[in-house]
């Protein structure tokens, strides 16, 4: 094993388990959203309860995965530059990657930032909205996925 392969296969399970997190908090927040309608003491029960989910998987799981995804991710692109110079990085596949993980980075902040909203109680964001954006991460994925196994060039 080399640590090409071993920095690969760990940020391999770090992205796994950010995009587990990505795909997941949005559908928390369309549920929260939809405890509005419910009455109490049954809608404040449901929030509280999905508010300590909301934190503990940005805290647990997504903050964590996020910052060893990329970890590991620049210890590819060390690896890489040793054999290939930095000149890969400016390869239309490698651009879409990179774009593509700080368009993630960016909505993992903006996730962050609704979750503050939310347990504000500021949150203007409908279940609907949730559930039309809870696809954005896939969707980025799947460019980058292609276009770093294919070595895609335009």
């Amino acid at each position: 094993m080399t640590a090409y392969d071993l920095a690969r296969g760990l940020h391999i399970l770090a992205v796994i388990a950010w995009m587990a997190g990505l795909l997941f908090l949005p559908r928390l927040y369309a549920y929260d959203a939809e405890q509005a309608a419910k009455p109490e003491p049954l809608r404040s029960e449901m929030q509280t309860l999905l508010r300590a989910w909301q934190k503990r998987l940005l805290r647990i799981i997504l903050n964590p995965a996020m910052i060893l995804s990329w970890g590991f991710g620049l210890w590819l692109i060390h690896i890489d530059t040793q054999a290939r110079g930095w000149g890969f990085l400016l390869e239309p596949w490698m651009v879409a990657k990179l774009s593509g993980v700080i368009l993630l980075t960016a909505w993992h902040g903006f996730l962050a930032g609704q979750r503050k909203r939310i347990a504000a109680g500021t949150s203007t964001r409908s279940a609907r909205f949730w559930r039309m954006t809870n696809e954005i991460p896939f969707l980025l994925a799947i460019v980058m996925v292609l276009s770093v196994t294919t070595e895609w060039r335009w």
